[in-house]
């Protein structure tokens, strides 16, 4: 039996006034349907229980009052504490995803200390929103955030000035984080102060906006502002209260709304957590509202970004945006990979658009990113998190330290290992939902029902369901996974085959009077699979089941692995191996790949390949990547057909031929940003910039700004000047180019290629400006509000 319900559940305010009636101590399950308590979903022994319990012990190394310090600060309240140093400008925003931990743990655990901390830090809250409202009565009342220079933020934004909102770090994305941070106290623990502070803090948030237009707002809200639509629309359901949902629709940004709503794919270079938020807002006003449009927006984007935009493991984004079609390779090339952020986000969305539609597709995704990307981000010993997930071949992670890194995903990784109980089961009308194969308890109050399910998945192939308590009819409803073959699955009900008619992606319901000592025994049998990049066909991944298969290849040079405070300290800053080094794999077809794969003698959840093509004399050893630490790792390989391997060994013949014809070519080379060669051609700059990127160091120049450098001719004449580009910059690329003060031409690389990678740009020079010259100068200057570059080499050529 395929079970589906598309309908769209639209709840009126008189709706929700009733279900206010009904609330009592814990909110979770009265403010998202079809949800289950976490205090009646226990993990049990396994990976899962052990990453939330170290969670736990991390969680409490953070000193609290340091996380309070920036509300105290901005609401005039004496220190207590010293701020963090770490991401300056963003202060407040861990604390208010500790909030949430504390919460969604005391909730799942009953863990004391996180309850002490939890009521500390609402205290504390409070205090602070009393001290605003106090010294800043014309615009503080009901605010509650940490926020670097509030007053000047928000006391001028009110009026539709955006200056200092700018100027500052993504403001309304901060204090977001403390919006749900209080929404979360209350949902998961019933706290009610909680609750009080969260409806003044929007009812705050409605009047600092309340004068803006509605081209203000969509102005304000292209800057990054989180989940705040979502925030919204839950106060809507807390209350009943229609400025609630009208605030929601204000804050849901039409840039993005309309272009999804219509089923167009618009998000090609944009911020990618920026988006997903939005997106979980849209859905969630959907859910509360019925407004099909919104409802249609936050489908298409979650296929769109699952189905075109994510990698094997569940993640998505390079240097945080959407790579466009072309950029793709920038997956293969960057170590700036997925951001974790953006997957918690995902998996938000993800829950969302399940309560109201209990499709497969959405927990095979589910599942996909809890077990392979939000699993591996947390380190199994220390309990350190992880920014990006690099898909570069051999190249590695780097781990937060308590009180040190202060990034997002700190903030999002302590929920993320606190929640691993929230979508194993689900209900809707008397139908249970198993989602996910993880070992747990679930007691089942309307039911009267208690289970447990038993399993070691995915290092077993199976799974076990038994009722330990109670007696109650309903339906079972058992995942059939997409990676179970058609007919695979086998189901056992107290010991008999169950048969079904349902297909891979679907659920199997299994309907009648459960009792004390029912048992059901599931069988899913894995295959290896392999899985192409999106967009770039021969970088593959290799897949077990839903598992993805990465392989240990060294832990030389692991720069920077236990991360300092250092503002880029996120980003594993280790040599980058070259990529055309890494091992390339040799076969005729994914399907000989597959096959060639076999399982490791005694060593559970291990492959081998022995008699798979490999160049480098490679024999990696596959295991799951969450299990992947404190090592170089290859999780995507070159992928090529004999034949292709072959045009691949000519075409680097081929590119050597061609450097060595350049080199005799070349009268003079600079690389722009290496210390050296700036000071043996005598480099002038002002308002520039350099750094690294793909391997290669760049200069810029901005706002009128400039770089130069004294090049010779060898009073040759007949000279050409080829300049290295990056094909896929962003913004206004407008410049000059002089040899010695007079300019050679005007150069406008904005939007020119939109292509990951580098372009060469040879200029001519007349011969009137080189005549007679040992040496010229050549400058690249910025025109205004523009950058020049980056210039990656500079070369003076010797005409053919």
């Amino acid at each position: 039996m395929t079970f589906r319900n598309s309908r769209t559940i639209k709840i009126t305010a008189a709706a929700v006034v009733s279900l206010l009636i009904c609330f009592t101590g814990v909110a979770q399950e009265n403010l998202y349907i079809n949800t289950f308590p976490s205090g009646d979903v226990t993990l049990l022994e396994g990976f899962f229980q052990h990453a939330r319990d170290l969670n736990i012990r991390v969680l409490l190394e953070y000193d609290t009052d340091r996380l309070i310090a920036p509300f105290r600060k901005e609401a005039g309240l004496p220190a207590k504490a010293t701020l963090y140093p770490n991401w300056e400008g963003l202060d407040g925003h861990v604390g208010g995803h500790y909030l949430s931990a504390l919460a969604m743990n005391y909730a799942s655990t009953g863990n004391r200390e996180c309850k002490r901390r939890m009521l500390y830090m609402i205290r504390e809250l409070k205090s602070c929103q009393e001290a605003n409202g106090r010294n800043n009565p014309d615009w503080g009342k009901g605010y509650v955030g940490g926020a670097p220079n509030s007053q000047k933020i928000w006391s001028t934004l009110r009026k539709g000035d955006f200056t200092a909102y700018r100027a500052a770090w993504v403001p309304w994305y901060n204090v977001h984080k403390l919006y749900a941070g209080l929404r979360d106290a209350w949902l998961f623990t019933g706290n009610r102060d909680a609750r009080e502070i969260f409806l003044k803090f929007c009812d705050w948030g409605i009047n600092i906006t309340s004068a803006l237009t509605d081209r203000q707002m969509e102005s304000m809200l292209d800057t990054e502002y989180g989940g705040m639509n979502e925030i919204f629309a839950d106060a809507f359901l807390m209350t009943g209260d229609e400025k609630y949902l009208t605030a929601a629709k204000r804050f849901s940004h039409r840039m993005l709304l309309d272009a999804m709503a219509e089923g167009r794919d618009n998000l090609d270079n944009k911020h990618a957590n920026t988006q997903v938020p939005k997106v979980v807002g849209f859905q969630r006003i959907a859910e509360l509202s019925g407004d099909e449009r919104y409802a249609r927006a936050a489908t298409f984007f979650w296929e769109t970004v699952t189905g075109k935009r994510s990698l094997a493991f569940g993640g998505n984004s390079r240097r945080e945006h959407f790579p466009s079609v072309t950029s793709c390779t920038d997956f293969v090339d960057d170590v700036e990979g997925p951001e974790t952020c953006n997957s918690y986000n995902m998996l938000k969305l993800t829950e969302a658009l399940f309560r109201v539609s209990p499709q497969a597709r959405y927990a095979d995704f589910y599942e996909r990113t809890m077990f392979n990307h939000i699993l591996s981000t947390q380190h199994p010993e220390h309990g350190g998190y992880v920014y990006f997930t690099p898909a570069r071949p051999r190249h590695y992670r780097v781990y937060s330290a308590p009180n040190q890194a202060m990034w997002c995903c700190v903030g999002s990784g302590m929920e993320n290992h606190s929640k691993y109980n929230q979508f194993i089961y689900t209900r809707q009308h008397d139908s249970l939902f198993v989602n996910l194969f993880v070992p747990s308890e679930l007691r089942w109050r309307d039911k009267k029902v208690k289970m447990v399910q038993e399993t070691r998945f995915p290092d077993e192939e199976t799974t076990t369901l038994k009722v330990i308590g109670g007696k109650s009819k309903f339906t079972l409803m058992v995942r059939y996974p997409g990676w179970v073959k058609e007919g695979a699955l086998k189901i056992l009900v107290n010991g008999e085959h169950f048969g079904y008619d349902a297909r891979p992606a679907s659920y199997v319901g299994i309907e009648r009077t459960w009792r004390k000592g029912d048992r059901v025994e599931i069988v899913l049998p894995m295959q290896t699979s392999v899985e192409p990049m999106p967009n770039v066909p021969n970088y593959i991944a290799l897949m077990h089941g839903p598992i993805l298969l990465g392989a240990k290849t060294g832990n030389e040079d692991l720069k920077g692995l236990m991360a300092d405070d250092g503002r880029w300290s996120h980003i594993a800053g280790g040599e980058r191996l070259p990529v055309d080094k890494a091992p390339i794999i040799i076969a005729d077809s994914p399907g000989e790949i597959a096959r060639k794969i076999i399982t490791a003698k005694d060593k559970p959840f291990t492959f081998t390949a022995p008699e798979l093509k490999m160049t480098n004399n490679a024999h990696p050893e596959f295991q799951p990547f969450a299990r992947i630490h404190d090592s170089r790792y290859m999780i995507y390989w070159m992928w090529l057909t004999p034949s292709q391997y072959v045009s691949y060994l000519d075409s680097l013949e081929i590119e050597e031929k061609n450097k060595m014809e350049l080199q005799k070519r070349t009268v003079d080379f600079v690389a722009p940003g290496e210390q050296q060669p700036e000071a043996d051609h005598r480099m002038e700059r002002e308002r520039s910039t350099s750094g690294t990127f793909h391997d290669h160091f760049w200069r810029d120049a901005r706002n009128e700004g400039f770089f130069s450098y004294l090049m010779s001719t060898d009073s040759e004449t007949g000279l050409s000047l080829m300049v290295r580009y990056w094909g896929a910059e962003w913004g206004n690329r407008k410049f000059d180019i002089f040899i010695d003060d007079e300019k050679l031409l005007s150069e406008d690389n904005t939007g020119r290629w939109n292509l990951s990678r580098f372009q060469e740009v040879l200029y001519d020079i007349p011969d009137a400006m080189v005549q007679g010259k040992s040496h010229i100068r050549v400058k690249f200057r910025a025109l205004p509000g523009s950058t020049a570059g980056a210039v990656y080499y500079i070369r003076l050529l010797k005409k053919q």
